[in-house]
């Protein structure tokens, strides 16, 4: 069996009760291989890049796990398809959606996987509540702090806190 690797995983949601699929999700990574050991705050984010829809929620998890990175990605697909993701409109709604942002060190470049993520250095609805996680984890391709990266980074879109009672936007 492989060593366990430290995994640092986006969740989002942008439709029906999306801090019930957060937390579902986050409840079925531990029957998927993956032990969840810290998260972040929920923020509730912009869409970026992505057609007309709801504001997203978001959180990043730290998590350790020994599955393969391709094992992963099919495990972590699998509780997309148990949460009712259905991929009809490219980056469109949806109740559940997980990226692999890092596995440990490790960088994989691999049919239909990449690892650091490719888009996660230009996302704040990403590294926000990574930031909140591991300011100084180093990104294992571009060297810088996720602080710093956080920090340099153009996206000017709205993160912001959630609070179940205050949702900017429904």
């Amino acid at each position: 069996m492989p060593a366990s690797q430290t995994v640092y995983l986006s969740l989002g949601s942008n439709l029906g009760d999306r801090a019930a699929f957060l937390e579902r999700a986050i409840e079925a990574l531990g029957a998927a291989g993956v032990r969840v050991l810290r998260r972040s705050a929920i923020y509730e984010t912009e869409p970026v890049d992505a057609p007309a829809q709801g504001w997203f929620l978001n959180i990043v998890i730290e998590a350790e796990t020994a599955l393969a990175p391709q094992a992963l990605l099919s495990a972590l697909l699998g509780i997309e398809r148990l949460l009712g993701r259905e991929r009809i409109v490219p980056r469109g709604p949806r109740t559940i959606d997980i990226d692999i942002l890092l596995y440990g060190s490790s960088v994989v470049r691999e049919a239909g996987l990449a690892i650091p993520h490719p888009s996660m250095t230009a996302r704040r609805f990403v590294l926000v509540p990574l930031a909140e996680l591991a300011p100084v984890l180093r990104h294992p391709v571009l060297g810088g702090t996720i602080a710093e990266l956080l920090a340099a980074c153009a996206d000017a879109s709205r993160v912001v806190a959630w609070r179940p009672d205050e949702s900017t936007v429904s």
